[in-house]
């Protein structure tokens, strides 16, 4: 079985690498050809050019690189035309990914197509999976209200697990280290800051969130503070809280997130996956999320749900209080991180939907890898399309 992948972003290449250590298992002569990065490398795919690339975001961003990625785009179409594989899986990064696909099928039409996680027409832009189908035969679903929405657009679709179910977590060992080479006492509350991995969220929450935190330790003197970052804004965030009488601890490293992940009592985060993270620790928190005006505006008029948070969407419960737009203020964030610290009642309501979340999305079955391969091979063979 020849399997051509194309992915666009770190995210991607892990689910691609996941993905192919499936089709491995089930195939194991399978072949692989396509664009990936470091983890789909190490399943043994030889990219074709360096995933880095693809992984431009923004209209400045992309305007600078239009005719190089236009330019790949033809040569990655053209590749597996000239190939011709058994299937194409196009995974997320559906700017680059579906212009792929719509090639293959003008040359190509008799390779499956398959994208792996559907688009978010449950939040908005609903049109975007009609548009979809007309160049892919059968989606991989990352979360389980997807399937019926991709199929009523006209495409096969399975729900094959997410992510974050196979994601390692930090034991109470890894936590309780944690708390000790930062100096933090074993009962002193833990809250976790989240204010996003991009410079214009960590801009813009930044001083909200930090305002927020400042506000919380008044009321509750002995909270300490830890700050998850990435390197890209690292910066900023230590920036951020200079003025912090008792200094938060900012980390860096995949391990010490996941020992401040295990030990946390609470987390402020911004909007997005890291509201899963959190659910897969058992960490209660409180959503806060705000755009640019304009942005804000246009996003109002089109959203279609009254959460955005993930785990109160698969949960569908609104466990999980939000502040989003207008209302991502300091003020009501901090009263909404007091309560769940002091209202057992509100934390026992959260880690009810938590579970849930958790068990909906697959944990305790088998890997999203696994599944996603059975799926594909399913559509390789042309079984799938209803």
């Amino acid at each position: 079985m020849r399997v051509f992948l194309v992915a666009g972003e770190p995210s991607g290449d892990n689910l691609g690498a996941a993905l192919m250590a499936g089709l491995r298992t089930l195939v194991p002569d399978v072949r692989f050809d396509g664009v990936g990065g470091p983890a789909m490398a190490a399943q043994g795919l030889a990219s074709r050019f360096p995933m880095s690339e693809l992984s431009v975001m923004g209209i400045a961003e992309v305007l600078p690189k239009y005719r190089q990625l236009k330019r790949r785009i033809a040569q990655t179409a053209q590749a597996v035309a000239e190939t011709g594989p058994d299937v194409l899986i196009t995974i997320d990064s559906p700017d680059f990914g579906l212009r792929v696909a719509r090639l293959v099928k003008a040359a190509a039409p008799q390779v499956r197509r398959v994208h792996y996680v559907a688009p978010s027409v449950w939040a908005w832009r609903p049109g975007r999976a009609a548009k979809m189908s007309q160049v892919i035969d059968h989606v991989l679903a990352i979360l389980p209200f997807e399937p019926p929405l991709m199929r009523a657009a006209g495409m096969s679709c399975d729900f094959v697990g997410h992510p974050i179910v196979a994601e390692p977590l930090a034991g109470v060992e890894q936590a309780a280290a944690f708390r000790a080479a930062h100096g933090i006492a074993p009962g002193a509350p833990l809250v976790l800051c989240l204010p996003g991995s991009r410079r214009g969220e960590v801009a813009r929450l930044g001083p909200r969130f930090d305002e927020a935190l400042i506000r919380l330790r008044d009321r509750i003197p002995e909270i300490r503070v830890v700050l998850p970052t990435v390197p890209g804004v690292s910066d900023m965030v230590r920036d951020m809280v200079r003025r912090w009488p008792v200094p938060p601890v900012v980390v860096e490293t995949g391990a010490e997130k996941r020992a401040a992940f295990a030990g946390a009592d609470l987390a402020l985060a911004a909007s997005g996956t890291v509201s899963l993270e959190l659910a897969a620790n058992r960490v209660p928190m409180v959503i806060g999320y705000d755009m640019a005006p304009l942005s804000r505006w246009l996003i109002g008029m089109l959203l279609k749900t009254d959460t955005v948070t993930l785990v109160n969407l698969v949960s569908e419960t609104r466990a999980v209080p939000e502040f989003l737009g207008r209302a991502c203020q300091p003020g009501p964030m901090a009263a909404s991180l007091h309560r769940l610290l002091d209202d057992p009642e509100a934390r026992k309501e959260q880690l009810a939907a938590m579970a849930l979340t958790m068990e909906r999305l697959g944990r305790g079955g088998e890997p999203p890898g696994l599944r996603a391969a059975r799926s594909v091979l399913a559509a390789a063979a042309g079984g799938v399309r209803r």
